[in-house]
């Protein structure tokens, strides 16, 4: 006669249980959802500064990890610490499960900030770009709107997007600058009403009587409701920067551009091949070098030129797909326009719906929850 199965004690069902939910908590994280929320204003007002949000590792297909050795739960530092959370003595290659869609123009994607290596800057925490001190599924996630998708030629002129020549589509919650015209004087509660956070005397403005110029960073929605008053005699969109007045600090670093006028530049798509002229080596030597899957000690780029393993190339072909990135708030976005393309290999999911959103400095305690956002879907 078998002897009965001893109880478990109460420490051994309590620690079954927290191993259980780590382990179920981990694989949903990796395959399924994982929760992100907003901490930067590049997205508003599509995304708000304490929304938060659960991204669909399903819609482009979980990719393998590519750093085993690390604390389940955590992504690049221990919680509350500085201390790393992974190890990198184990380095597998990532692949990329199935999934029942691709990255599309105006989807919102959450991805692995690749970083530009021209920049001057460096970060003591994520490394000069944050390519040098983080594995690729380690790096420190973005969230902005794909405008470019592989193989596009995206170009900005006037603060507008144009996709293959054509003018791109602008989101509605996208941030704009516009010259507003009013026959009244306009005041602070004006624009708090109307949700006009952004705003000033337009330069080189009117002395008219009964004509009132300002110049606004709002949205092509806002803009609709402004013109429903019979005061407003115009809103005309504007760019903050004159196409002749470059600017530093923008990606290539070479190219004379700026926010408002930057490109045309051809997204990288795998398969397309390249002829490697100077203007080629600048706009995508780094690309070649750092991210698409060749060894950065054998790759050199030198006045304009490529060699790998010490043997110069006249032209290159793609091995992975690219996309451009850019924040909503445009004004106020680090992205493609700054630090370039965003690898295939980097994406992570992509942004499907608000579960809650907390304002950071509400008016009150009773409206610290910006209820009317909540399982509000993200477009």
């Amino acid at each position: 006669m078998s002897q009965p199965k001893p109880k478990k004690s109460a420490l051994r069902e309590w620690l079954d249980s927290v191993v259980f939910a780590v382990v179920a908590a981990t694989l949903i994280r990796w395959l399924l959802l994982e929760a992100y929320t907003i901490p930067s204003s590049s997205m508003e007002k599509s995304l708000l500064i304490g929304d938060f949000l659960f991204v669909s590792k399903l819609h482009y297909g979980a990719r393998t990890p590519g750093t085993p050795l690390q604390v389940p739960l955590t992504h690049q530092t221990i919680w509350g610490t500085n201390i790393p959370s992974f190890s990198t003595l184990i380095q597998l290659p990532m692949f990329r499960l199935p999934s029942f869609t691709s990255v599309k123009r105006n989807d919102v994607v959450v991805f692995n900030y690749p970083g530009d290596p021209e920049e001057p800057f460096e970060d003591p925490l994520v490394g000069n770009g944050g390519y040098k001190n983080f594995p690729v599924d380690l790096r420190t996630n973005f969230i902005k709107r794909c405008i470019a998708v592989a193989g596009d030629v995206v170009e900005v002129k006037n603060g507008l997007v144009y996709i293959n020549g054509k003018e791109g589509e602008t989101p509605p919650q996208a941030q704009l600058m516009y010259r507003l015209e009013s026959s009244d004087l306009l005041d602070d509660r004006f624009f708090e009403n109307e949700d006009i956070r952004d705003y000033g005397t337009f330069p080189g403005d009117t002395t008219k009587p009964n004509h009132f110029v300002y110049q606004i960073r709002t949205t092509p929605q806002t803009v609709d409701d402004l013109k429903k008053h019979s005061f407003i005699r115009s809103v005309t969109h504007v760019s903050q920067y004159a196409a002749s007045a470059p600017e530093m600090g923008l990606f290539p670093a070479a190219a004379k551009q700026n926010p408002d006028f930057w490109g045309p530049m051809q997204v990288p798509k795998e398969g397309l091949t390249i002829q490697l002229d100077s203007a080629n080596v600048t706009k995508y030597g780094y690309v070649i070098k750092y991210f698409d899957h060749n060894d950065p000690e054998k790759v050199t780029l030198d006045k304009g030129k490529v060699s790998i393993d010490g043997k110069a190339i006249t032209s290159y072909t793609f091995k992975q797909d690219y996309y451009f990135m850019m924040g909503d708030n445009r004004y106020e976005s680090a992205d493609s326009r700054f630090w370039g393309f965003v690898p295939a290999d980097h994406i992570v999911g992509k942004a499907v719906f608000i579960w809650m959103s907390i304002d950071p400095n509400p008016k009150s305690i009773l409206t610290k929850i910006r209820w009317n956002r909540l399982f509000r879907l993200i477009d």
